[in-house]
Parts: structure tokens; sequence; C-alpha cells
């Protein structure tokens, strides 16, 4: 066929094949009937997004999964965030927290890039499910609480301030010994880049046996603590050794983090990855069933590396490992924009900007998206049928992250991809609007620079 005619043929057959979030005259939410369809039996939903900062991404993320939590008895939300921000969180929806707003709860949210998770999309979504568990008598122990969880690991230092706060707590001895421990850092407690640099350079011993000796001993302990820490003693236990996991973790990631990217990449999706499964044990333990949990990153975290540039690099991601491991037990969503506005900044660390989103590049499949006549729409992609062969076609996929540098577009935000045997359903909405973040809180902590810099994924 014709290079003309072909392209004329693959618009059509998109066309055909793409369903309209909505329905229109009746209101019908065809997305939201799609997905349930298809999420009976399954333990991961997995809900991306193309950038770190659209609008649109984030608020139908929230519906999906609001929906998720009322008819279909999901558990919890795990997101790309730092474990003990997001457990502030999770004590809040719970009802074990000082915090009377969700504003407030979300205020551990310090580090770059604030806007991230501290923006209205996810104030409201968190106010929302306060409320829910509060209206379903989950709250304040009543019976076990629909959680918010944070699954990164860029909060050493402030995962080690959680285990020495527990501990203090429950057993000031022990918190005498885990200080020593952790001083090992010395001058670098603070500053994990430069704590890795000094490794790499011969100028600092490696702390990795104080880390791992002092996760060792709060799994020690286990049974002593959860018998003194009363109701919320299972909960306060799990979440005090996951940052002292989150500790051991960190300090390889940032010991590796001069050895290059597939390094620190593969350590932190394998940690993200590691912490879910610990997530659905501790709460499938709490439940008496098997867990069922939504996640929330970037396309590039939950789509599987496998079928995209980043597999052919060795790099894995939490997709991939949760396609091997569970594989129909699963369902990866993913969202592609084409133009608009986005929430990004120009450097690390630096201010949030309102950013013009350029027209995707030929040959893309936003660019090809952006061609349809329908505007906001979704495909299936584990149907059969023309459409999904044709989008079987290996091309070009965009990726925001905290950073975007349209100048250099091409380099830092495209890679291959292979959409049917990426997601279960791409998400399109071909003009988006920027997040709104909200006010930036007086205490802001410098972001530490890592290995997604610079794009920020």
């Amino acid at each position: 066929m014709p290079r003309i005619d072909y392209h004329h043929h693959l618009i059509n057959t998109l066309e055909g094949a793409a369903q309209p979030l909505k329905q229109a005259g009746t209101g019908h939410d065809v997305l939201i009937h799609a997905i349930r369809e298809q999420v009976k039996g399954k333990q991961f939903v997995l809900i991306g997004e193309a950038s770190h900062g659209t609008a649109e991404f984030y608020r139908i993320r929230a519906e999906v999964s609001q929906h998720l939590i009322v008819e279909e008895g999901f558990d919890a939300v795990a997101v790309e965030a730092d474990w003990p921000d997001a457990y502030r969180v999770n004590r809040f929806v719970s009802g074990r927290s000082d915090d009377t707003e969700a504003d407030a709860a979300l205020s551990d949210f310090e580090r770059f890039p604030t806007w991230m998770w501290r923006n209205t999309e996810v104030l409201a979504f968190v106010a929302w499910l306060r409320n829910y568990n509060e209206e379903t008598g989950r709250y304040k122990g009543q019976q076990e609480s629909v959680g918010f969880y944070g699954l990164d690991l860029y909060s050493m230092t402030t995962s080690m301030e959680a285990v020495l706060a527990y501990l203090d707590k429950i057993d000031p001895q022990e918190a005498a010994v885990a200080r020593a421990r952790y001083g090992c850092f010395g001058q670098f407690i603070s500053n994990p880049q430069a704590y890795g640099y000094a490794i790499a350079s011969g100028r600092w011993d490696s702390c990795e046996q104080e880390v791992i000796t002092q996760l060792m001993q709060l799994q020690r302990k286990a049974r002593l603590y959860m018998e003194k820490d009363g109701v919320f003693a299972g909960n306060e236990y799990f979440s005090a050794q996951q940052n002292a996991e989150l500790v051991k973790n960190a300090e390889e990631y940032y010991r590796a983090m001069f050895r290059g990217r597939p390094n620190t990449w593969n350590l932190r999706d394998r940690h993200m990855f590691e912490t879910l499964e610990k997530l659905s044990g501790h709460l499938g333990s709490r439940l008496g069933r098997e867990a069922r949990i939504i996640v929330w990153a970037h396309n590039s975290h939950l789509g599987n590396a496998a079928a995209t540039e980043m597999g052919q690099r060795g790099e894995i991601n939490i997709g991939q490992l949760v396609t091997e491991k569970y594989a129909d037990k699963a369902l990866r969503i993913g969202f592609s924009t084409s133009r608009g506005k986005v929430t990004a900044a120009t450097d690390w660390d630096g201010p949030a900007e309102t950013k013009t989103v350029r027209d995707p590049l030929p040959g893309s499949y936003e660019e090809i998206f952006s061609q349809l006549e329908k505007k906001r729409f979704f495909f299936y992609l584990r149907g059969v049928g023309e459409a999904v062969d044709m989008l079987g076609e290996r091309r070009l996929q965009r990726a925001i992250g905290v950073i975007y540098r349209p100048e250099t577009e091409r380099i830092s935000h495209y890679f291959y991809a292979t959409l049917p045997r990426q997601f279960d359903f791409m998400i399109h909405i071909d003009k988006t609007e920027a997040v709104q973040p909200l006010p930036a809180i007086s205490h802001k902590r410098p972001g530490e620079m890592d290995e997604t810099y610079p794009s920020g994924l």
C-alpha cells in the first residue's frame, strides 16, 4: 500500500477503534465501564501519566481510583512519593493524625518537586479519601482504612528520623544504639549525594553494614514492639520497618549513583516494586484476604519497560516486574497528550513554571493521535483487530518529567515504545492544562539531585 494511502488507512482505523471517555448525549462513562470490565480479579491497577504536571492526568486518575475503591473494593493507593511524606497523608485519611485539613497532611512534601503531590488535584482526592473512610466506618481503626502510601526512596534522611522517632517512643535504649549506627554518615547525613561521591572517591567508608544491621535489629524485635504499641501497633511498626528498609536501599542507591543510570534506575524501580509487594503482604495479613492496590506513577515506571527503548538499555521498571510476576493479575493504564500546558521546572530544584507543550514530533504516537477527530479518547490494547496491530508498530513516545526542556525535546523527552506491549489501556487527552500547585510552604528542603536529572521522570 502506498505510504500516503497507508497513513489515511491508519488514521481511519484508529478513529474507528478509539472510544470516547464519555458517551455524547447520555454522559455514560465509557472509560470507567471499560476499566471495570477488565479489573475483575486484578490485584494491581497501575495508572500512569505522561508528565508530572498535567491536571487532566491527575484528575482522571483520581476519578478512576475513586470508582475502583467504591465499586471494586480496592484497599490502597501507592504513589511515586517518599514513604514518610505519604505516610503522614495515610494517617490523615485513616483518622490517626493531628492534621485537620488535607492541605496540612500534604505539608511534608517539601522536597523538589513539591507540586508533584502538593497540588489541587491531589488535595481534592485526599480530602475525598478521608471522607470515604469516615462515611464507610473505616475511620480511626473501626476497620482497615483505604490507605495512601509512598513507594520511592529519596527520603533517606527523613526516613532515618522516622525510625529514630519510632524507637524513641517504644524503646529509648535501642533508639540510642540506632543513632550511633546512623551516625556513621557523619557530615553527609543530610546530603546523600555527597555521601555517594565521597564513597566513590575513597574519602569515606561505606555505611552499608550499619544500615543493614539496624534493619535486622528492628525486624528481630517485631513481636515485642507490636505488643507494646497499642491498637495501631501493626501499622506503625510496619511503617518504621519500611523506613529502615528505605534507608538501606537508599544507601546502596547513592553509592551506585556514580556508576551510571541503569544501576540507579534499576535500584530505584526494584525498591518501589519490593515496597509495593511488602505493602500488599502487610495489608493482606490485616484484611485476611488478598489486598488490591492502585499505583500512581509516571508512564516510564508503570508501562512494561521490556516494550520500550528503556528495556534495550537494560533498564527495568515497576510495570515490567509486576507484569512478569503477576501477569493477568495486573492492569496497566497509560496517558498521553499532544499539546497544551504543563507545570515543570527548567532546572533541577528550580521554581514551578507553566510551560507550553510543543506539538509532538512527526510519526510519534502523540502526533498520530492528534490527527483523530476525537480529542478525548482511549484504546483498549488487549483486544484483537487491525487497530491494535497498527499501534504495535514501534514509535516515538513522549515523556515529560518534573523538568521540561523543549529546546532538547527529542533527546530529553522521547523514547521508542511498542504501545500494545507496554500498556493495557492508553488514554489520550489531546490538549491539556497545567496542574495547579498549592501555595509554597516556608520550610521547603532543597531537592536532592537524583538519577532522574535532567529529565525528572
